[in-house]
């Protein structure tokens, strides 16, 4: 098949549309189920960048939660503890799979963002995959191939209409990229660039240690960087992105962001979230957003009376901020990675907050010392990459 034509662009104004290769040769992919429009497509295709990148940095299966072409979630396929699972809702399905683990923390690390995601794996989608997906509201998902079970469970997904994507593993593009804005064609060499540990070797601060899984962590962070609307930045833990902030005009408010989220994923494992009683029959998305309201500043909203009752068993105590702090303040092992380098030092008093222990950043700000001083005073380990990974 030589083109696909779609509904309709980004928006329903915007017609015609379809998809190409724009040197002629078939399209790498084929549309197994449902209708796809022109986002689905840009997510699903920066996605199975992603996840080809995560699978060959790592030699784990890999998944991506994508929303409006920059990732909410990014994970590599690491065994889940018990509070993981809960905390993900994923306690009762059983033995996963290691690509469906890479997809229960994608989908579980910022679950209001990932709400009608869609979904990049790295491996042919199996069936325990496709049952932690037929449960999550999502609007596609692209593999490189799905098993006869796994696409019999999908395919009963959305009434019969769910998205699925088949796509050439062996596919390679042009060199080139081209795009074209306001009639103006932009023309740039595709960022093939490897993101490896080599990249963490050029360390910057007084402290030096580089576990292995934090070397692993700050890998998921760059490349969920490699595909995130700048500027961004990543906190990754556990081999999974715990906050992603993207498409920032300032650097420190992408920090606070990131953090904020990061911060979300650590309050949802403490003793009070974890105790939270919910009423029978809620549904998942409801009990996600009560979950993130109660953790935020306006826990009233599902605390006051009328309201409780409809979401909760039993009223849950309000978890103070003294409380998530002294939470937070036990966090450590946190990896943070940035598109660009950080030009002041608020950036690391921020992530400081969220347990943030290692860094990796491109360096060349005219303030990289006052930077790499923040730095020390926290004890962090940090490492100039020398690359910037902008993405627009």
């Amino acid at each position: 098949m030589k083109e696909l034509e779609l509904k309709y662009g980004c928006n329903p104004n915007q017609k015609p549309s379809k998809i190409y290769v724009a040197d002629g040769r078939d399209l790498p992919l084929r549309v197994l189920n449902g209708r796809p429009g022109y986002i689905n497509f840009m997510d699903a295709l920066n996605g199975w960048q992603l996840v080809t990148d995560l699978k060959k940095a790592t030699g784990l299966p890999s998944a991506a939660s994508f929303k409006h072409v920059s990732p909410a979630g990014a994970a590599v396929g690491l065994p889940l503890n018990d509070t993981l699972k809960k905390i993900y809702f994923a306690d009762d399905l059983g033995e996963l799979s290691p690509l469906a683990s890479a997809y229960v923390r994608a989908r579980g690390a910022d679950r209001m963002s990932s709400f009608g995601d869609f979904i990049s794996l790295s491996d042919i989608c199996d069936e325990s995959t496709a049952k932690a997906v037929r449960r999550e509201v999502s609007d596609g998902i692209i593999a490189p191939g799905y098993t006869p079970e796994a696409l019999e469970i999908l395919k009963e997904k959305k009434k019969g209409g769910y998205t699925v994507i088949e796509i050439d593993p062996d596919y390679v593009p042009a060199s080139a990229e081209h795009k074209e804005v306001f009639g103006i064609c932009f023309e740039q060499g595709r960022n093939d660039l490897l993101i490896n540990e080599e990249l963490l070797q050029n360390i910057v601060t007084k402290n030096k240690e580089f576990p292995e899984e934090a070397k692993r962590d700050l890998i998921v962070s760059l490349i969920t960087l490699k595909y995130t609307q700048s500027n961004s930045v990543c906190y990754a833990k556990d081999g999974q992105a715990i906050g992603v902030g993207a498409g920032q005009q300032s650097r420190v408010h992408c920090v606070r962001l990131a953090g904020n989220k990061a911060d979300n994923w650590l309050l949802r494992q403490s003793p009070q979230v974890l105790g939270l009683k919910f009423v029978d029959n809620i549904r998942r998305p409801d009990r996600d957003n009560a979950i993130d309201v109660y953790i935020g500043d306006e826990y009233e909203d599902v605390l006051r009376d009328g309201v409780w009752q409809r979401i909760f068993a039993e009223k849950p105590e309000v978890f103070t901020k003294e409380e998530k702090r002294a939470w937070l303040d036990q966090a450590d092992g946190v990896s943070l990675g940035s598109d660009a380098f950080f030009p002041f030092s608020d950036n690391i008093e921020r992530a400081a907050k969220s347990g943030v222990k290692y860094i990796a950043e491109p360096g060349g700000s005219v303030r990289d010392d006052d930077v790499i001083a923040a730095c020390d005073m926290y004890n962090m380990t940090m490492a100039f990459t020398g690359i910037r990974l902008f993405h627009h």
